[in-house]
């Protein structure tokens, strides 16, 4: 138990290891760079087609979601290799889980968008 007391300064430094840990998803984790493009791509089409704010909220939420199962995943892919090098059914589990994690987070917030765009689409044609 951490019995220091609280630090302004302290804080302030967490944050700037959770922004190194973005920094290091979008420089090496070249699947974040697809979501990343696509979150951009999908922003710019909700300022295009003027998104209400419940629109904005699922949008946002599932971009949140999928960078977040991304940063889960590549940690976990992470600490798999420093615990070991050898190929193991178990490790190759654990990856394998939170790989399908990203994939149902991106389905479902392609799913929302489809939703949110299509009917949006089938006014603009």
């Amino acid at each position: 138990m951490d019995n220091d007391k609280f630090s302004f300064s302290k804080r302030l430094k967490s944050f700037r290891y959770a922004w190194n840990g973005l920094r290091i998803m979008l420089r090496e984790e070249h699947n974040s760079r697809i979501h990343f493009s696509i979150a951009v791509l999908t922003t710019i089409l909700g300022f295009s087609f003027g998104l209400n704010r419940y629109e904005w909220i699922a949008v946002i939420f599932c971009m949140g979601l999928v960078f977040i199962c991304e940063l889960f995943n590549s940690a976990l892919e992470a600490l798999v290799d420093f615990v070991s090098e050898e190929r193991q059914p178990l490790l190759k589990k654990v990856k394998d889980l939170a790989a399908a994690a990203v994939l149902l987070s991106a389905i479902t917030a392609f799913i929302v968008g489809l939703l949110i765009f299509i009917p949006k689409l089938s006014t603009f044609f």
